[in-house]
């Protein structure tokens, strides 16, 4: 049976969270030993040094929530969130030209990402509540051909999350070669189970302690 809370990224992002907010978001990940706190690019220096001397990674997001900046912004965000610390890096694609089939910008955008996270753990968020199955497949294979970790299914700023059967159908695409993290709306114990059954690796939610509570 697989750990949950050794699979979760404990995640703020609200826009009203405090200083003391992500004070605590890192002493819960310590205690609870989840794999690590998933934060705003400008408190990671902060999380960083208070999560000194322990396993917790610091994650951050690029580009986020909706992923239209230009890729240029995007790889100084990448740069500098690298710099600070961030262990691992969340990057929103650009749907606008994913959804216009503009994907020779989609693949170099990811491409450029991946060069500038070296040896960093690097996640593309595709936003599936935005896509029909002919884009969630198309950006799958993109993935697949561009050296990233995982892909990652949703912000959780969008009108739904990650679902089973988008972990499914990302996996029979992805299979062992790239890692899927679901993300958005996962708040039970029952509903984290399933999405690891599905296939997903890792689990990003601000429900942390809500769901390790449930645990059977």
């Amino acid at each position: 049976m697989v750990d949950i809370s050794a699979i979760i990224d404990h995640t703020l992002l609200k826009p009203t969270a405090t200083y003391r907010d992500f004070k605590i978001l890192c002493e819960q990940a310590v205690e609870h030993l989840f794999y690590s706190v998933c934060v705003p690019p400008y408190i990671v220096g902060s999380c960083k040094k208070a999560l000194n001397g322990t396993q917790v990674k610091v994650c951050t997001v690029v580009g986020f929530p909706l992923g239209y900046n230009g890729y240029i912004g995007k790889i100084i965000e990448a740069k500098q969130a690298v710099k600070c610390g961030a262990d691992e890096i969340d990057a929103v694609i650009n749907i606008s030209a994913l959804k216009s089939k503009d994907f020779s910008y989609v693949e170099r955008e990811i491409l450029l990402l991946r060069k500038t996270t070296t040896n960093k753990i690097l996640k593309i968020i595709v936003e599936t509540a935005y896509l029909n199955e002919e884009e969630k497949n198309k950006i799958a294979n993109i993935i697949l051909n561009t050296g990233v970790d995982f892909l990652k299914t949703s912000t959780g700023f969008a009108t739904t999350g990650a679902v089973v059967e988008d972990i499914k159908f990302f996996k029979s695409i992805l299979k062992n070669d790239v890692k899927i993290k679901a993300s958005g709306g996962i708040s039970t114990y029952k509903q984290a189970k399933e999405l690891i059954k599905a296939g997903a690796s890792r689990l990003g939610t601000s429900k942390s302690l809500q769901i390790i509570s449930q645990d059977e």
